[in-house]
């Protein structure tokens, strides 16, 4: 797949918080990024440093206060609502680290939720999200509710779901970060599969820079500022998926 198409363009994006208040708070001080077709970004910086946060204007979570926002040849300033909605449900997928499972329903109705607000229909949505967990490595597992999968698991059903419409744009906010390095190992190549063999977009977010080193660029910000950035260049390792 071409690269050459920019799907992210962010140009001199400010965001404050608590705006005319005398605790008003900026963030973001005028971040500049372009993310192409297909590209593996890491974004990585300390807690505090405002990468969570340009994560949420990215996934059309936030808007910017300030600067221009095109999303794969949208300008959000002059989206509607409904269509900014439409974008962030049908060409962006998210996996948190936290998981975000909902407790009382399996992993297969995990994976179909997005699927189902899309209006996709029921055969076709189960189909869809059966084919998603065999991809990543949950075949034996989908009938299972999150309480009875490992942390590893929980994560694979995430990734699963986060590519239930699927999205050009993959947005992982920490997505290994509770897990241990082996089961962290495995969700990576996950990654590195769905770049490679489905030619997603794909942001991580991490304070890793072991990981970091693994993606093609590495963007680092610091007090709401990008410092830089360069090209990944740690040889990526490769383990089965088990359980």
């Amino acid at each position: 797949m071409s690269k050459a198409d920019k799907v992210i363009d962010l140009q001199n994006i400010i965001k404050r918080f608590y705006v005319g208040k005398p605790n008003e708070l900026q963030i973001l001080n005028g971040i500049n990024l372009e993310v192409n077709e297909g590209e593996f970004v890491s974004i990585v910086g300390e807690s505090g440093s405002g990468k969570t946060t340009l994560m949420n204007v990215i996934g059309l979570l936030d808007r910017p206060t300030d600067g221009k926002y095109i999303i794969d040849g949208v300008d959000i300033d002059e989206a509607a609502d409904k269509e900014l909605s439409f974008i962030r449900n049908q060409k962006i997928g998210f996996v948190f680290q936290t998981y975000n499972l909902v407790s009382k329903t399996s992993a297969l109705k995990n994976v179909e939720l997005p699927m189902l607000y899309a209006g996709v229909p029921r055969k076709e949505r189960t189909e869809r999200a059966e084919e998603l967990l065999e991809l990543v490595g949950m075949k034996d597992r989908m009938k299972h509710l999150p309480e009875e999968l490992s942390g590893g698991q929980k994560q694979r059903a995430a990734i699963a779901r986060s590519m239930a419409n699927d999205p050009a744009i993959i947005l992982a906010d920490e997505p290994t970060g509770a897990l241990d390095s082996r089961t962290g190992r495995n969700v990576m190549d996950l990654f590195h599969r769905l770049q490679e063999d489905k030619g997603k977009t794909i942001l991580l977010i991490t304070h890793s820079k072991e990981l970091a080193e693994e993606t093609e660029r590495i963007v680092t910000i610091k007090d709401g500022d990008i410092l830089g950035e360069r090209t990944g260049g740690q040889e990526v390792g490769a383990y089965d998926i088990d359980d």
